[in-house]
């Protein structure tokens, strides 16, 4: 292709074409101001996508900067690939969690298999072997006609690309309800560890250094793709398919090795994957992070499509693909190694000192503009927000009417979406390639996996709750960390960082905004007392079809570290004759639970309440028992309460439980969703030395019954068999996903 046929495909760049990129009236003003001129076809592309939502973070940005993100445990908090947490001995880990829901929504095996490509990039490109990805979903309504359909893609597509690619998925969570039907939430998490000595960042120095593109050759896929995440879905979403990439899990798995091989020697500045806006936002970034300026040139670069222009090369997001600043001299010895993974290796460019973004292809430049102002100055909105007005607590008449038999209505609850065992989902996953994986899915509040070749482990959870959020998003937000924090204490971890994964609808009505606000605000709150610093996240705006916004999701996603793998403890009953504790004051708080939603069939009220300093106290107390090997098995309570945390654990062991703390007691002890709390069982001979110690400290802790048979029983008799339990609990998703999509 030449110079000319490629100037001949391009539109001329006005105000028009600048709104169809997806920026504001003001922003191409503001490009015209930069430039002094009016950008090419090209350059307003880059413009464009770098200014995006996306890529820009330019409504969340003056809230973000409010988290805690530091502590003598972080070597490195948000602004690189991902978050770096120092785990003694030498040892770091790396994470990160991100989204990718508009794509999944469109093309859901495609969509959900990139964002799991796309984080694990994230990830080694610091210098980390990836050790365990993690996901969390949010689906439509059941009877939604497109959830099957997408439940299907997206599960296939994540099990896909982490099963070919050699790395477990050991965990998450998935949700259903109506406000996902229109734009569904793909949240992939991985985590990876590195020496603290060999920490790769992305910033360019050295002005002559060779520019290297690696990995796969580049196509049209995914063009403007970040554009299209920062954009509200209509009625033609289908046709944005173009818009999604296209993953090769086995090339990725090629890349993570000569990546890290090549990390052994002393051949790299600065690496970035090519993730959102591709080429552009790894070009532009890594130059301005070191205050230089790049000259590219794409003659040169691997392509697997013909007469591909400046302006698509530039802007395509094709997987599986890297960008190097290399040491002058020592690309051969780069090159070798990529020859040997036979993946492609070229020199595209190199760095300078004018601060520039230079293009050149067909022997013309494309683009000639200076990169701090894009890179740097991009827009940055203080948005208008309004709180959102705090719910009632819900009164006691919002039972009347309600009779039914406590055995059916814990049947009817283990039988919902949300409480339902999402086995048929985790059994498509490999969650024990590696041979590290202690607790996966279904076994353990948090996952936990081995450091390799060490008797440490990290351990690893993902949470939200996202009903919580849109009743009190400042709520919400500190009950996402603290259950975080407790998913990880109850196996044992010291939690030690987060990344947050911030889902919410269009930021322009203030109401939406005040959502996102809320929760930061709530997130900052949590981490700042629980010493849970944010490393890494990702913003992800405009979730909203024809108007209509989704639930707001602030997920969390804790790493925490355990000293030996073998400490950690599991919910499983292990036998009979163990004594049930309950941890934590039990007030009954009922608004906004999953039982007043699916047996009430109310979703109102305030959200329980989250006292931090409480959280603490009883995550380090449980904590420290599981340290002294106090503890049998271990439980958060959440979802359901006190009785359906109880069940959980005697499904989990096939070992029932005799009830005596619960007589005469209201449904709002039994199901309500106060905070803070766990269910141990522990030894029978040492259960006076744990409630001993917890009156020392200062946690209330209140003797339930032991475990005992097959069923939930109490001095009235059985309530419910645990084979019924787990009919309903393990026949809704399979019998669901069976029906013809």
């Amino acid at each position: 292709m030449s110079a000319e046929a490629t100037k001949a495909q391009e539109r001329p760049v006005n105000a028009e074409l600048a709104k169809e990129f997806g920026l504001s009236a003001e922003e191409y003003r503001n490009a015209l101001d930069i430039l002094g001129r009016t950008p090419t076809f090209t350059e307003l592309g880059i413009i464009s996508v770098m200014w995006s939502e996306h890529c820009s973070y330019k409504s969340s940005k003056v809230w973000l900067k409010t988290l805690p993100t530091t502590g003598p445990q972080v070597i490195c908090g948000p602004g690189e690939n991902a978050g770096v947490v120092d785990i003694g001995d030498g040892d770091a880990v790396i994470f990160k969690m991100e989204s990718h829901n508009h794509p999944s929504y469109i093309e859901p095996y495609q969509g959900a298999a990139t964002g799991v490509g796309g984080i694990l990039r994230d990830v080694f490109t610091m210098g980390a072997r990836p050790i365990a990805n993690m996901n969390a979903l949010r689906f439509g309504s059941p009877d939604h006609p497109k959830t099957r359909h997408l439940v299907s893609g997206v599960v296939a597509g994540i099990g896909g690309y982490g099963n070919c690619v050699g790395v477990p998925t050991v965990g998450g969570e998935t949700n259903f309800h109506p406000a996902y039907n229109g734009n569904i939430l793909v949240n992939a998490m991985t985590v990876g560890v590195a020496k603290t000595d060999r920490i790769f960042y992305s910033a360019a120095a050295g002005i002559g250094n060779p520019v290297v593109y690696v990995g796969s050759k580049t196509g049209r896929d995914g063009i403007h793709g970040a554009t299209m995440a920062s954009a509200e879905f209509t009625e033609d979403s289908e046709e944005k398919r173009p818009t999604v990439q296209v993953g090769d899990p086995f090339t990725e798995k090629l890349l993570i090795e000569a990546c890290l091989e090549l990390m052994e020697t002393d051949a790299i500045v600065a690496i970035q994957d090519m993730g959102a806006a591709g080429l552009t936002s790894s070009s532009v970034e890594m130059a301005g992070k070191g205050g230089l300026g790049i000259e590219l040139t794409l003659d040169t670069l691997p392509m697997r499509e013909q007469a591909m222009t400046p302006y698509e090369i530039m802007l395509s997001e094709s997987q599986e693909r890297m960008l190097i600043i290399l040491k002058p001299g020592r690309e051969e010895v780069a090159k070798a190694i990529f020859d040997k993974w036979e993946l492609d290796f070229a020199v595209i460019g190199h760095l300078t000192d004018t601060g520039n973004l230079v293009i050149k292809m067909y022997g013309e430049t494309w683009c000639d503009m200076p990169i701090a102002p894009v890179s740097n100055a991009a827009p940055e909105y203080n948005r208008p927000w309004e709180p959102t007005p705090k719910g009632e607590d819900v009164a006691d008449s919002v039972f009347d009417g309600y009779s039914e038999e406590l055995g059916d209505t814990l049947t009817k609850l283990f039988g919902c979406p949300d409480l339902a065992s999402k086995r048929w989902i985790w059994e498509q996953y490999d969650s024990l390639v590696g041979g590290d994986t202690r607790f996966m899915s279904g076994q353990a509040d948090a996952a936990v996996v081995r450091v390799p070749g060490q008797a440490k482990a990290v351990a690893i959870t993902t949470d939200c709750t996202p009903r919580y959020c849109l009743a009190d998003p400042v709520e919400g937000g500190r009950q996402a960390v603290a259950e975080a924090w407790r998913n990880l204490s109850a196996v044992g971890a010291l939690p030690l960082a987060i990344t947050d994964n911030m889902n919410f609808g269009n930021p322009e009505k203030p109401r939406i905004m005040g959502q996102f606000v809320g929760a930061v605000q709530g997130i900052g709150e949590a981490c700042k007392v629980l010493d849970f610093p944010v490393v890494s996240g990702n913003v992800s705006l405009y979730n909203e079809t024809n108007g209509e916004a989704i639930l707001p999701t602030p997920a969390i996603g804790g790493v925490g570290i355990m000293p030996d793998a073998m400490m950690a403890v599991g919910i499983a009953f292990r036998g009979e004759g163990d004594v049930i504790l309950a941890v934590g004051d039990t007030k009954g708080h009922i608004g906004q639970s999953i039982f007043l939603r699916e047996i009430l069939g109310r979703e109102e009220g305030a959200p329980p309440p989250v006292d931090l300093a409480v959280e603490r106290r009883n995550g380090d107390f449980v904590r420290g028992l599981i340290h002294e090997g106090l503890v049998v098995s271990s439980h958060d309570v959440a979802d359901g309460g006190l009785i359906v945390t109880i069940a959980e654990m005697a499904l989990a062991g096939g070992v029932g439980a005799y009830l005596t703390g619960f007589d005469g007691q209201h449904v709002r002890v039994l199901f309500g969703e106060d905070q803070g709390r766990y269910v141990l069982a522990v030894r029978p001979d040492v259960a006076a030395t744990v409630q001993e110690k917890a009156k020392a400290a200062g946690v209330p802790v209140a003797v339930l019954g032991e475990t005992r048979g097959t069923s939930l029983s109490g001095r009235g008799g059985e309530i419910v068999s645990l084979k019924r339990l787990r009919d309903a609990n393990e026949g809704w998703l399979p019998t669901y996903m069976s029906a013809e999509l």
